[in-house]
């Protein structure tokens, strides 16, 4: 998938060209919105390298961490995309 960033519109630098899990991560990100992804809605083995790597390449990704119950009870992080992103290209659509 190609997207660009964009900074109140207008693109910030050059098209980034995102593949793999890193493309899947993306995709579910700008799906989710303002509600963000968690592991436990959207299952995902490294979420966390995930938005690490996404971070690296210049997206605005901030973490949540939230507290849950049931019979494991602890925290898990909630990731939402707050930069503005343009798909220029995605091979799935396309496909």
């Amino acid at each position: 998938m190609r997207v660009q960033i964009l900074d109140k519109g207008e693109p910030l630098g050059l098209p980034v060209v995102v593949e793999g899990r890193l493309c899947w991560a993306l995709r579910n990100l700008i799906s989710a919105g303002a509600a963000g992804c968690t592991p436990i809605n959207h299952p995902g083995p490294r979420w966390s390298h995930y938005t690490w790597k996404l971070r690296a390449m210049g997206f605005a990704i901030e973490t949540i961490h939230e507290k849950h119950g049931g019979p494991f009870p602890g925290t898990h992080a909630r990731y939402v995309l707050h930069s503005d992103v343009s798909v220029l290209e995605d091979a799935k659509v396309a496909a």
